[in-house]
Order: C-alpha cells, then sequence, then structure tokens
C-alpha cells in the first residue's frame, strides 16, 4: 500500500516492472534511478548469454532508451555509442576485485547525457555491452537487448527483490537461497517466511539474507518496505509584514500587520487530508482527497502565531515476494497413449500437457489457474525412461483463456514449445487493437518470459473453401510478400483488401516470409522463437485463416516459408538445454549442436539427423497443414540441414551430401504423407547433381538468375545470360527450379537501372524512369511466360526500387549519394501504393500481368513440347512448340536499335500478342527491326490482345 508523503522535499519513486532477469546481470547505483538522476550501471558478464565472460578484455557499452516515442523494444532512441569503436568515453570501469563485472555511469542526468526533451517520457535504459570491435557481446539470455527502467519523480514507496530473479521456483530441503532485495528509500525492510519474521534492517535501501530450504510444501517469502509516521507537518511564524508561500519556504518567520492577508498555497505529491493549524488549532474544515490547498489567513492579532499544514496519510509500504514449493515425491508412470508432445484439448473440457525434456529432475505447472503458484498439486508425471513430463489440467472454463508455463527444475520457465498463441510482456503493448481486438493482457507481476496461452473450448474456424487444388508446379506465378512491408496496417483483415490487385496480376500462389512467432514486433521472421504459433503482430489465427480462405476462393495457393535450420534464444527448446558457461546450447540438447556446422548459420543450429528435432520438424510441418490450410513450404537455409562440418569451408558445404539428401527426402515424405499436393520449396544453392536429385523426388528448388537479369535491364549485355533460368540449362526433366529475377535477399532491378544503367544513348537512358520500367517490361517478357515456376518479389510489379529508402543497405550499390535516406537491410521500408497512380508504373503491372497469364491459362508457356532458347548477347529469344500454338519471342536488350533475325517454327500467320497484328512468315528465318528495349511475343494462335501501351 501507498499513500502521501507531505509537502516539498520528499521525492519517491515508482516501480515499472523490471524484469527481475535484469537484476542479476544488471544491477545500478540507486536501483531506483530517476530522468533527473544521475547512475551507475554495473554489468555482470558471467550472467545473461555470458557473450563477455572471461573476455580479458576491454568492455564497452553500446546504450539508447526506451521512451513514450518507441514503437517496440527494438526501437532504441537517443543512442548515444557507436558500434563497433574504440571511444574512452564508453569504455565501462572494472569493478575491483569482482572480475567479471564492469560499472559505467550516465550522467549529470539520464535524461542529460541522453539529450532527451523534457516533453518525452523516459521508460527505460537500453544496453548490449561489446568488447572494442563488437566482434564480442554481452546480452542478456538468448542474446536479447538488456533494460532497466528509469522510474518516475515523485512516486510512492517502491520495493524491488534483486535475488532470487524468479518469483516462482523451486528447491531441495538442504539448498539456500540468496535474497537480495531494496527499497526506492530508507525505510524499515523485514522479510517474512510464510509469515514469521526471518530477518530485518532497520533506516535502509537494501536487505541481504541467505535462506536455508528446511521443510517440504510450498512456501512464501514476503520482503516489506516501511517507511513514515501517521502525518507530517509544513510549517512557518509570522510576527509583522512578512508573507510565506508554503510552496515557497524561504522565510520561516515574517513580519506582517494586523488586517492584512497572507496568501496560503501547498503542494502534496499525492492526495490527502490536509488541515490548517495555528497554534495547534484547526481552521476551518479539513480538505480530504487532495493533492493541493491554497487560501487565505487574515492577520486579526497581534504578536507571534505558528501556522502549520498538516498532511495525514497512511503509512507508506511496499511489498516484494516470490514462493518456492519443495517437491512431493516424484510420480513416475507412462503418459496416456495417444497423445503428442504439446498442448491437447480433451473433448471433457480438461487439457492434457505432456513436454518432452529428458535429463530434468522435477516440473511444475504454472498458470492463471493456481495464481502462478507451484504446487505438490502441479506438479507434472515423469515417464519410466525419464523423458517426458506429463499432466491432466482440470476445472477450466470454456472460452477463457489461460496464461501457463511449466517451472523446470527450480528456476527455469518455458512456455511450452507447441505453443500456438503466446503472451510476450514486452511486445504485446505495441500491437495495435485494430491488429488483435482483445489481446490477453500479460500476467504481469506474477511471471517473468514468454507464456503460452491455453484456450479451451474455442470456436473453430467455419472454413468456406475445403478442397481447394492448388495449381501446377509448371504454372506456379508465386508472388513473394512481406506483411510488413506490404500494408501499413500490417495485419491480415487489411491483407484481403489487396487479394483483388494479386489476382488481378494474375498470381496463383503467395508466399509469406515468416509469420510464425518471432522475436520482436518488427522482423523479417527469420529469429523464429515459436513454431507453432502465428506471430500476433499481423493480427490473429482466424484474420489469416480468412486470409487462406478467401485465398483459396480465388484459386490462390498459400505457401509458408518456414525456418527449420535454426531457432532463436528465447526459443523453449533452447532454453532448457543451455550451456552459460560457453554461451550456446548444451552438449546434451536434443535439439542443437553446440557449434553450428556451416558457415551461413545464424541463431543456433539444429541438429537434424536427432529424432527429437526429426520429430519437432514433422509436428512443426503437419500443424500448419492441418491448422490453416496452407500448401506449402519453402524452406529457408535449406542446406544447412545436415550433420556433416563444413565450418571455414564453404565449397564442401556446397558440394554433394547424401546425408542432407537423405533428410531433405524423409522430412518431404512426412509431408506429402499430409498432404500429397503439399509444395515443398527449397532455399538450397547446392552443387546442381545434389538439386537434381531433390528435383527428381519432388521437391522445388529457388533458382536465382537474378545478376544476369540485372545485367540485361540495365544494358550491359555482356554477362547478361540468363539461360539457367530454364530447367533445360540446369538438366532438369521436371518443373523444379522457381527461378526469380528478384526476391527480398536481392538487390531491386529498378534501383539498378536507376543507379548503374546505360545511358550512353541519349535517347534510351535506362537511368531515366520511363526507359527504367521500359526494360523491366523487356525483362518480364523474357521471364514469365519461360516454362517453369517463376516468383516475384513484392513490387517489383510496380517497378519499386531507386526512389527515398528503397535499397538493401547491406548492398555496395546504396552507397551512391542518389539514394536517400538510407535503411537497413531488414529495415522498415516505404510502402508504395502510390505507384499505381503513376500511369507508367501502373502500365508494367499491366503488362507483367498480362505475360504472367500467357503462363497460366496457355499450355504451351508451362508444358511445351520443345523449348529452344538463345539468352547471349543483345538480342534473345527463345521458341516453344505445342499442339495447341507455337510461340516465338525476341528482344532487344541493348540500348541501339539492331536489325536483327528471328526464327519461326514454321512458316503461315503469326500474331503479335501485344499489338494483335497479324505476320505472314515466308520463311522460318526473317528479318525484325528492334528498337532498344523492344520485344515481340509472337504465337500461331490469335490470343486475346491485352490493353493497349
Amino acid at each position: 500500500m501507498t499513500s502521501l508523503r507531505c509537502i516539498l522535499l520528499l521525492i519517491v519513486m515508482v516501480a515499472a516492472g523490471r524484469s527481475p532477469l535484469a537484476a542479476q546481470l544488471l544491477t545500478a547505483n540507486p536501483a531506483f534511478p530517476t530522468a533527473s538522476g544521475a547512475v551507475t550501471i554495473i554489468f555482470d558478464a558471467t550472467q545473461g548469454n555470458g557473450g563477455l565472460a572471461n573476455c580479458n578484455c576491454a568492455v564497452y557499452v553500446h546504450t539508447g532508451l526506451i521512451t513514450s516515442a518507441s514503437t517496440s523494444p527494438s526501437d532504441w532512441k537517443y543512442v548515444v555509442t557507436t558500434w563497433g569503436q574504440a571511444n574512452a568515453a564508453w569504455l565501462m570501469t572494472p569493478v575491483p576485485g569482482q572480475p567479471n563485472k564492469y560499472s559505467f555511469t550516465i550522467g549529470p542526468s539520464i535524461r542529460q547525457y541522453y539529450n532527451v526533451p523534457v516533453s518525452e517520457q523516459i521508460l527505460r535504459m537500453a544496453f548490449v555491452f561489446r568488447n572494442a570491435n563488437g566482434t564480442l557481446e554481452g546480452k542478456g539470455e538468448g542474446n536479447t537487448d538488456i533494460f532497466y527502467d528509469v522510474f518516475a519523480e515523485n512516486a510512492p514507496l517502491s520495493t524491488m527483490l534483486a535475488s532470487p530473479a524468479e518469483i516462482n521456483l523451486s528447491r531441495f530441503v538442504g539448498q539456500n537461497i540468496q535474497i537480495t532485495g531494496a527499497a526506492s528509500r530508507p525505510s524499515t525492510i523485514n522479510l517474512y517466511e510464510d509469515g514469521q519474521l526471518i530477518a530485518s534492517s532497520s533506516n535502509t535501501t537494501s536487505i541481504n539474507h541467505t535462506l536455508t530450504v528446511l521443510q517440504p510444501g510450498q512456501h512464501l517469502v514476503e520482503m516489506i518496505a516501511t517507511d513514515g509516521v501517521a502525518t507530517d507537518t509544513s510549517r512557518f511564524s509570522y510576527t509583522a509584514s512578512y508573507r510565506v508561500l508554503f510552496s515557497q519556504p524561504t522565510q520561516s518567520v515574517v513580519l506582517t500587520s494586523v488586517g492584512s492577508s497572507i496568501p496560503l498555497q501547498a503542494n502534496a505529491h499525492i492526495a490527502s487530508t490536509l488541515q490548517l493549524l495555528i497554534n495547534g488549532q484547526p481552521q476551518g474544515a479539513a480538505i480530504t482527497g487532495s493533492a493541493t490547498y491554497s487560501n487565505s489567513l487574515s492577520v486579526t492579532t497581534a504578536g507571534t502565531q505558528l501556522v502549520q499544514l498538516a498532511a495525514a496519510y497512511e503509512d507508506l509500504r511496499d511489498t516484494a515476494s516470490f514462493v518456492y514449493v519443495v517437491p512431493g515425491s516424484l510420480n513416475v508412470a507412462n503418459p496416456p497413449a495417444g497423445f503428442n508432445d504439446g498442448i491437447s484439448y480433451l473433448p471433457d473440457g480438461r487439457v492434457y500437457l505432456q513436454l518432452y525434456a529428458p535429463g530434468k529432475q522435477v516440473i511444475f505447472v504454472l498458470g492463471d489457474f493456481n495464481n502462478w503458484t507451484p504446487t505438490p498439486a502441479y506438479q507434472m508425471n515423469r515417464s519410466q525412461d525419464g523423458n517426458t513430463w506429463w499432466m491432466y489440467l482440470e476445472g477450466l472454463q470454456a472460452g477463457q483463456y489461460y496464461g501457463m508455463q511449466y517451472l523446470v527444475d527450480g528456476n527455469l520457465r518455458i512456455a511450452d514449445p507447441y505453443s500456438t498463441l503466446v503472451l510476450d510482456r514486452w511486445n504485446d503493448p505495441f500491437i495495435p487493437q485494430e491488429t488483435w481486438p482483445g489481446l490477453p493482457a500479460y500476467p504481469t507481476g506474477k511471471t517473468d518470459g514468454i507464456v503460452s496461452l491455453l484456450h479451451p473450448g474455442e470456436t473453430p474456424y467455419d472454413w468456406q473453401v475445403e478442397d481447394f487444388t492448388p495449381p501446377a508446379k509448371g504454372k506456379l506465378v508465386i508472388y513473394e510478400l512481406l506483411v510488413r512491408d506490404f500494408i501499413a496496417a500490417r495485419n491480415y483483415q487489411t491483407l484481403l483488401d489487396t487479394l483483388d490487385y494479386l489476382q488481378n496480376l494474375g498470381i496463383n500462389a503467395i508466399e509469406f516470409m515468416p509469420v510464425k512467432e518471432f522475436e520482436g514486433n518488427l522482423s523479417w521472421g527469420y529469429n523464429p522463437m515459436f513454431f507453432t504459433a502465428l506471430d500476433k503482430a499481423y493480427g490473429t489465427p482466424n484474420a489469416f485463416k480468412r486470409f487462406v480462405d478467401e485465398a483459396h476462393a480465388r484459386g490462390i495457393a498459400i505457401i509458408l516459408d518456414q525456418v527449420l535450420n535454426h531457432a532463436f534464444g528465447l526459443n523453449p527448446l533452447v532454453r532448457m538445454y543451455w550451456d552459460s558457461a560457453n554461451n550456446r546450447p548444451a552438449a546434451n540438447s536434443p535439439y542443437f549442436n553446440p557449434v553450428a556446422k556451416h558457415d551461413f548459420n545464424v541463431g543456433y543450429d539444429f541438429n537434424h539427423e536427432s529424432k527429437a528435432t526429426q520429430y519437432f520438424v514433422d509436428r512443426v510441418n503437419r500443424y500448419w497443414i492441418e491448422e490453416y490450410k496452407i500448401d506449402g513450404y519453402r524452406f529457408d537455409l535449406s542446406k544447412g540441414f545436415t550433420q556433416v562440418n563444413s565450418l571455414t569451408n564453404t565449397n564442401f558445404w556446397e558440394q554433394y551430401d547424401a546425408s542432407r539428401i537423405r533428410l531433405l527426402k524423409r522430412m518431404a515424405n512426412y509431408i506429402w504423407s499430409i498432404d500429397s499436393d503439399s509444395y515443398v520449396i527449397l532455399e538450397h544453392f547446392a552443387a546442381n547433381n545434389e538439386e537434381q536429385e531433390l528435383g527428381a523426388h519432388g521437391m522445388m528448388l529457388w533458382n536465382n538468375a537474378t545478376h544476369a537479369f540485372q545485367e540485361a535491364s540495365m544494358g550491359w549485355t555482356a554477362s547478361s545470360d540468363f539461360s539457367h533460368a530454364h530447367l533445360s540449362n540446369r538438366g532438369f526433366s521436371t518443373p523444379a527450379l522457381v527461378s526469380y529475377m528478384e526476391s527480398h535477399d536481392e538487390q531491386w532491378i529498378m534501383l539498378k537501372n536507376r543507379l548503374f544503367g546505360n545511358e550512353s544513348n541519349a535517347a534510351h537512358n535506362i537511368k531515366t524512369v520511363p526507359i527504367g520500367l521500359q526494360r523491366q517490361k523487356l525483362t518480364g517478357a523474357f521471364f514469365f511466360p519461360v516454362p517453369g515456376p517463376k516468383m516475384l518479389w513484392q513490387f517489383g510489379e510496380l517497378g519499386y526500387g531507386g526512389g527515398a529508402s528503397e535499397c538493401l543497405m547491406d548492398s555496395a550499390d546504396c552507397a551512391n549519394p542518389a539514394v536517400a535516406p538510407q535503411v537497413g537491410r531488414t529495415d522498415n521500408k516505404p510502402i508504395r501504393w502510390e505507384y499505381r497512380n503513376d500511369p507508367q508504373r501502373y502500365n508494367l503491372y499491366q503488362t507483367w500481368a498480362a505475360l504472367i497469364r500467357l503462363k497460366t491459362d496457355y499450355a504451351p508457356f508451362s508444358n511445351p513440347a520443345s523449348y529452344t532458347q538463345s539468352m547471349g548477347g543483345a538480342i534473345k529469344s527463345y521458341r516453344m512448340t505445342h499442339a495447341d500454338f507455337d510461340v516465338s519471342v525476341i528482344g532487344n536488350f541493348g540500348v541501339t536499335a539492331v536489325d536483327a533475325n528471328i526464327t519461326f517454327s514454321r512458316t503461315g500467320d503469326w500474331y503479335d500478342y501485344f499489338s494483335g497484328a497479324t505476320r505472314s512468315v515466308g520463311n522460318t528465318t526473317e528479318g525484325i527491326r528492334l528498337e532498344p528495349g523492344e520485344f515481340n511475343v509472337f504465337t500461331t494462335s490469335r490470343l486475346p490482345t491485352p490493353p493497349i501501351g
């Protein structure tokens, strides 16, 4: 309970919910810093990810703020340091006699140090610690940023427990619990265990105590800080012609005259009961429930009078607590048959929980159903082999949300690895109400870390399309889409509005960049945290299901970018088996390699030979097919699905790997056992004979043709041979290569045109927008109609690239001053729906739509009887024959007009697809004049002519 401390001089602070995790990793003096004061922070390099433990190096601070203007925990403001610079001003001081501890003082005040305007509220300080060049990092557990709250000025008494870091834990008899607590100002601090006083300290801001666990069962430990008396006063005396305002008590005795008036004004920090007294006698009625007093005093009597204003309030008190439980006897029994690991909802209303956790000693279930308190009734059963833990939850109300975690071996709290929805204390507050209406609140003050969200009795989504058949591989035109950078609202309900646009473009599949729960809210999604949970930043499960349903109704398949090479540090499978001494997965992890097997790994590398990993992979792949009716996957970094060690030898990693092939075939076969029509697309880029074998097995592979198409589009034809965009050039006999000119990993062609296009012909200057767009029409004619699956990257159809902020900063291309402002490769990009209103750009959209429909609507473009191409040099061409009709396409990628020869498969009438004009062919080889950037698509059957232009 908190209340008023009276008038003027007392400053109190309020806690804003600092993560207990930071309490061990980062401490502060004072423990409750405010924006107007200085603070010294102390970093313990052995805690968190341990990345700087025993580094024997200079340690530097990298710091900024989370303020009221921040949009997420990753949106640091007022960053005062530069990464990788050995600036002495950012060098931390080793703490004498305490190896691995470093201090840094921020002052003269936090607000001044970061140069924050007074109008902006400072919420917390943000930190990452590093060595001089940034090759070693000290971060939180799971390689997260480190935060320390900045507390409000003039706020009530507050307390915090620095140790233990957890508010729910389990211990065995004979173990010790180190208790360290702090109060926001000098107080009497008492420690109680189950209501019995075990330690006390007076007029202090901290307490330390070692508690020895003596009794089995559940125990409550409370730290109670008390400060204050029943009342406090501010006073002055008057004698003659002086006057005093309570809010400016510079004089305690002043002179005034009888008959005059003295204005009285006072301010209390918190609403209280205020009473004016003269010579100890109350004057008038007391004011209740107010923090201000304003009145005037009439001087009627000569002589010295004592004037007082008393503020009555309750004792100041604040409590911090934790619960520990001593486990009962372990119930060893095999789990009931028929259940998978994870969360299962039973028809009778019970919820069944099953966790694969070999080597663990005791596990409790915490949640809203038991007030987040470990008790013997919620101690899980363990299988006879010691690997699986399980229990039933009963008495849950249908339709109600319940938060839940596992408490593993005393202090590790994790969400269920197969959670379908989770709560995130730090990121959920930044999700708009329109995106996730009625998002359940995080159980603040009851637990910490990611929380599983149970929802028994949930009404299932009513699917409208139950029998969708995805397009044949040879007709696939995939639209790669990142929700974050495609629509400003960033949610599925708004994304529905774009389906007309996408359908009119002619695409028949949408490939979503990862939508599974990733760390933070603003991400490309390749930092996965939970693999069966939809990330709430883009909307609710039903909103996504509705989008899938509506896409299917329009003949559009849904493909998910699936990240199964690695997981990031907040994933519970990582956290359960962690080697803190070496800052990596432990050697006994059933899922991860302690050290990655290849140089391109990010996060923590899955061991795909492990049966536990294979079970997990299959469960994840099955879930999205059955729950969301998705039509396939694009597997990120699939070349990493191997235990063959190629570290420091990238060439070896790319060579034929029979074990990797076996693992990928095993995974694909399982997917096809669930849905035989599912696409399995690999981002592989391995030896061609390995990719041929995977393709022959039924998988598809990303086929990067970006460089050649860029060179051709820019008018530099010497290295512009994109013949490998067609499967025959690589020896494939099935439509297994998903070719692309642009993807999220490649620079935009329009930017290349704008910055590096051939400008030798002023009349055809590729750096100009009109000519740059014309060149993209030309590349489209040699891309979409060519047999085989195709993919385009969002907004490529409108000539995205080259505008302000439209650049991948990891590319040297963006060093050009013509591109400004510059943004990071994975940072937010401008959303350019206004490009539709530009006739030149919309004409590119229409041209590509006409070219796409050749593939999707006409058999010769997806399954020709023969295909011949000539893709070298400035004049490029390809020909196809088919029982329906034949095709001949030619284009000029140079920058000057050319008299060229075009080859036809037969004589007779041919029809220009875009103009509708008839060309009577007397010889199979004829001359044709092509202006720079001009192309022609001829067919032996007259096709509907696209819109003029």
